[in-house]
């Protein structure tokens, strides 16, 4: 890629989903030395601004080798043309993103890099237990590295 690329998570505030996804995207985009990309994450909603991601997801993140930082942030009409990619966490976040408007970002979803879950939702595991944390770890880190694949086959 000759110009950086810019990546945005959505999920709904911004401490679990989306900044697992953006620090797993960033893990394998580093092992894959693609440098030329922004990573970044965002929840539609901001009752979690400037709080740091959730400490479940941090730690189940940790224990594979990821380091998860940063501090919520809401999403910003701005961010749709800020943005060439936005990936969202499930379908209905993903329609709160399209009805701020139009912009050159593209709107699709986390698991759309997913060989087997293209299309599904990320389950929001903030109400659960450890499980729930380590599933969402898994389906990222499966979606994210074929996402980094599919940008290191872009030059």
């Amino acid at each position: 890629m000759s110009s950086q690329y810019k990546i945005l998570f959505v999920c709904l505030g911004n401490i679990c989903r989306s900044p697992m996804a953006e620090a797993l995207l960033r893990h394998h985009c580093n092992e894959s030395n693609i440098s030329n990309i922004r990573i970044d994450s965002a929840g539609v909603g901001g009752w979690h601004a400037g709080e740091p991601p959730d400490s479940r997801m941090v730690a189940t993140a940790r224990s594979h080798g990821v380091d998860v930082r940063g501090s919520a942030r809401q999403l910003l009409v701005d961010d749709l043309d800020t943005f060439d990619l936005i990936l969202c966490s499930d379908a209905g976040i993903q329609r709160q993103v399209k009805s701020l408007g139009d912009g050159k970002a593209t709107v699709g979803l986390m698991l759309d890099y997913h060989p087997e879950l293209a299309g599904g939702d990320v389950p929001d595991p903030y109400y659960g237990g450890p499980d729930g944390f380590m599933d969402v770890f898994k389906m990222l880190d499966v979606s994210c590295a074929e996402l980094s694949d599919n940008l290191s086959t872009r030059g």
